[in-house]
């Protein structure tokens, strides 16, 4: 047996192992091991403390060596820290280690930061009600966010119980598969158990977040993932299908099937951040067109030789998915220009030279010119 086979050995029968510790995390952390540092993943973050899974089982561990200037390497649920061995209750983490995959949103705060939400994630499940009417716009916002973190998105209706005819839930379905190219769209009623069988199978490797408004049933999807009742549930609102903020941390729960699952709270905002390649994979049929546009930088807009224009007029392209990608860009330029002098001087000259353009435009056609 060589080398590599010993230690791809050593990591699938290491007591992590079910939380996702493999080669390449044990290669990650030999430099802390020689220090007489346990590993361990997050399990659960609550003020400036977090549960920590270890080989030795959970501790309680402070963050406080760890506290970065950067809200973007605070601690997040899925990190892989290198903790005391032994000591006090709590212990300290002493390090995090890099982060594979991370999924952020801006917050709501004027300074345009980034907030981890998790880190670490293999899959990322959005989750969406039934219960109320589609907004495809919000699904799109979601899908931008998970492809930007690295993971594979997936999009699992919920509630399938609700539209009991199969016409109206295909065409649901295939609404949904529009608004989201290159993503397995899935519909589980947890109440009857339907369509359980196959997320259960996608979640049974590696590591997936849950994500979702409130309402959106991801308590009781984790609840039905974990096999018992590990997450509170209620009722959403019979006025307009929102939940009650049931889960308010996120944590991470490993499943019966393999692989860990990481529940959040619901988000009622999702700002975007940074997140300009998601938007294009989200978008991929209209950056597709957008190659085959007489200009490079067309704004879709009014200039002629419009590929996108065009499809949108032969029925190829819906005008709502044309705007939502618009929306989405502009949002991720104003935030990521919020923090880059180049790319706000950037904007400044094209708002400028697109002004020009509609005031000429404007111009000739009261014949002016």
């Amino acid at each position: 047996m060589n080398l590599s086979s010993l230690s791809a050995s050593s990591s699938s029968s290491h007591p992590l192992a079910p939380y996702g510790w493999d080669e390449g995390w044990e290669a990650e952390f030999a430099p802390y091991a020689e220090q007489g540092l346990l590993p361990g993943r997050v399990v659960r973050v609550d003020r400036g403390q977090c549960d920590i899974v270890t080989p030795g089982g959970t501790v309680r561990a402070d963050t406080e060596f760890v506290v970065p200037r950067d809200p973007m390497k605070v601690v997040c649920t899925g990190d892989w820290v290198a903790v005391d061995a032994d000591g006090g209750d709590p212990r300290y983490v002493r390090t995090l280690l890099p982060r594979r995959t991370a999924f952020v949103r801006s917050t709501s705060s004027k300074r345009s930061e980034g907030q981890i939400l998790a880190a670490n994630v293999d899959h990322a499940v959005v989750a969406v009600s039934l219960a109320v009417e589609l907004d495809l716009g919000r699904v799109e916002r979601f899908l931008a966010l998970a492809w930007e973190s690295g993971a594979q998105p997936v999009v699992v209706l919920t509630k399938a119980d609700l539209v009991p005819d199969p016409v109206t839930l295909a065409h649901l379905v295939e609404d949904v598969e529009t608004s989201a190219p290159g993503v397995p769209v899935l519909t589980v009623s947890a109440l009857y158990g339907d369509g359980l069988d196959v997320l259960v199978a996608l979640a049974g490797s590696g590591t997936t977040v849950l994500l979702g408004q409130s309402g959106a049933g991801k308590s009781t999807l984790a609840n039905a993932l974990v096999g018992e009742d590990v997450m509170d549930v209620n009722a959403a609102r019979d006025v307009d299908g929102k939940g009650r903020h049931t889960t308010t941390t996120r944590n991470l729960l490993p499943l019966p099937a393999g692989g860990v699952l990481i529940d959040t709270p619901g988000l009622r905002g999702v700002g975007l951040y940074d997140a300009e390649s998601g938007v294009g994979q989200v978008f991929s049929e209209i950056e597709e067109l957008a190659e085959r546009c007489r200009f490079q930088d067309c704004a879709h807009e009014s200039e002629p030789g419009c590929a996108v224009r065009s499809a949108v007029e032969d029925g190829e392209l819906s005008v709502r998915r044309l705007e939502s990608y618009r929306k989405l860009l502009r949002e991720n330029q104003w935030i990521v220009a919020k923090t880059d002098a180049r790319v706000r001087a950037e904007l400044r000259r094209d708002w400028k030279r697109r002004g020009a353009e509609g005031r000429a435009a404007m111009e000739i056609k009261r014949g002016r010119r």
